[in-house]
């Protein structure tokens, strides 16, 4: 299913002759989806903001070489492939021995609303947009080997025909269809198997008052309360710090032995990133005479219960604009 298959700038025959100015002009309208691509290739906020420059950089570097023979989308896609494809090959490592990706970081929903969208988008389109940008799906993609996790993401997400991807992994059809094959089986053994109960809509009612149930439930540090709506195999893990907790108690047991309950004054903050809902939570200082950054808690909850929540720290509230602290009365400061 392919989530944007519109074509664009048919007007653009050749960028052999363009200055710079025009260059960034016909090149920067693409540069979010470039970014949301780079990101489901590297898991990372951060390196996909490098990979885009890069791209940018080498299609201005090699702009003479682009004769309208596709769009300049698709051009720049292949740009964008590649060089995270170099970034694999020489930066990335392996997810840790208990499955968790220490270089996983959140992505702000306010950016992806951003994206281009096409009124013709079906249900069925918008579900795979959103599903193939939730963390879970973000963490299995960086399972698998980087030519694969390629063929898999221009296939599925961005429904590209075989051949075009064939041609940009220099490669045959018979061995793309082989490579998302084998894809598609590991991301199975690694994606839960319930979708999300979060669509962002009205819908949402039941999900909306679990997230504020749980939001209030923390703010009093009441653990016997959270358990309550924490599903039995519920997983936990705070990217960068290694440790993959499972199960309700594992859970539990972690937060208490990190001093949870001892935590002092919390105030919470809505939000929400890879189209999951989410709580930033900032802790009194008394000497800053403030609410400073403590951290962001990103829920997935399915069955009606909580079945996952990844925590980053405080230095991811900048990037998904969150304020740099809150006043006493609770604004931002």
């Amino acid at each position: 299913m392919s989530v944007d298959t519109r074509l664009e700038e048919p007007g653009v025959s050749g960028l052999g002759e363009v200055d710079e100015q025009e260059f960034s002009s016909l090149t920067e309208r693409h540069r979010r989806e470039l970014h949301v691509h780079c990101y489901r290739m590297l898991g990372s906020f951060e390196d996909a903001e490098d990979t885009v420059q890069e791209t940018f950089l080498r299609a201005w570097r090699r702009r003479e070489t682009f004769e309208g023979r596709s769009t300049l989308r698709a051009w720049l896609y292949r740009i964008a492939a590649n060089a995270c494809l170099d970034l694999l090959a020489t930066r990335r490592p392996a997810p840790a021995t208990g499955g968790e990706v220490l270089w996983l970081q959140p992505y702000p929903d306010r950016l992806l609303d951003e994206l281009p969208t096409d009124a013709a988008d079906d249900p069925e389109a918008v579900a795979v947009a959103q599903e193939t940008i939730e963390l879970a799906y973000v963490v299995a993609v960086q399972h698998l080997a980087p030519r694969p996790r390629a063929a898999l993401i221009l296939r599925d997400v961005l429904g590209w025909p075989a051949k075009d991807v064939a041609d940009l992994l220099g490669d045959s059809v018979n061995s793309v269809n082989s490579a998302l094959q084998r894809a598609r089986a590991g991301m199975r053994e690694h994606l839960p198997a319930e979708r999300q109960d979060w669509t962002g809509g009205e819908e949402d009612a039941a999900t909306r008052e679990l997230v504020r149930r749980f939001t209030d439930a923390s703010v009093a540090t009441d653990v016997s309360a959270l358990a309550t709506m924490l599903r039995d195999d519920v997983r936990c893990s705070m990217p960068p710090v290694p440790g993959l907790h499972l199960g309700r108690d594992a859970v539990l047991t972690d937060w208490v032995d990190g001093g949870f309950e001892g935590m002092g004054p919390l105030r919470p903050v809505a939000t929400s990133v890879n189209r999951q809902p989410a709580i930033a939570f900032y802790l009194w200082q008394e000497s800053q005479h403030a609410y400073v950054p403590l951290s962001i808690d990103v829920l997935r909850v399915a069955g009606g219960a909580i079945s996952e929540v990844v925590i980053f720290g405080p230095d991811r509230f900048p990037s998904l604009g969150l304020p740099e602290r809150l006043s006493a009365e609770g604004g931002a400061a």
